[in-house]
């Protein structure tokens, strides 16, 4: 398997004229803030309603599961819980699993096109460098099918960041 094309993009992650979204979702996996509420609130209720019947028990950090994408662009939302950094969640493990085990979705999923926001660098405070850096070099260097993936920041400085990161490759 191949590598996928990593590029930046400066934007809302909800409107992506991709095949899937990635929504950094908590365990309950029933909406909250940040990257998360917006999913859910341009999804509509079609993704709680499916997120309700495909996780009851909501998912571990670290993992992904998938659900339709409601009324967004995207056919489907990869959803995956990365580690709450500012309650003690450090392992940076987990935040790169998260990478790669999206990427293991969309395979499944047969997805070509993905847009990613930054895991964990919202508000579960994962500190914005570090948060690039595993973002950057686990989307690089994971052999997937699929073809394009899209970090997108909606903040000028955070795009400027994950741009310069992937010049430095």
């Amino acid at each position: 398997m191949p590598y996928a094309d990593v590029m930046a993009v400066r934007g809302d992650i909800t409107t992506q004229d991709v095949d899937a979204v990635v929504n950094a979702a908590n365990r309950r996996m029933r909406g909250g803030g940040g990257v998360d509420g917006a999913i859910h609130a341009a999804g509509g209720p079609e993704v709680l309603a499916d997120c309700i019947r495909r996780f009851p028990h909501g998912l571990a950090t670290g993992d992904a599961g998938w659900t339709s994408a409601g009324l967004m662009p995207a056919r489907w939302v990869i959803h995956t819980v990365g580690p709450n950094h500012g309650r003690g969640e450090t392992d940076r493990d987990l935040l790169v699993s998260c990478y790669r085990r999206c990427l293991e979705v969309a395979d499944e999923l047969g997805v070509q096109t993905v847009a990613f926001p930054l895991i964990s660098a919202g508000v579960y405070a994962w500190p914005l460098d570090d948060a690039i850096d595993a973002a950057v070099t686990t989307l690089q260097t994971t052999r997937t099918r699929v073809r394009e993936v899209r970090v997108v920041a909606y903040s000028g400085g955070t795009h400027r960041a994950v741009l310069s990161r992937l010049e430095e490759v």
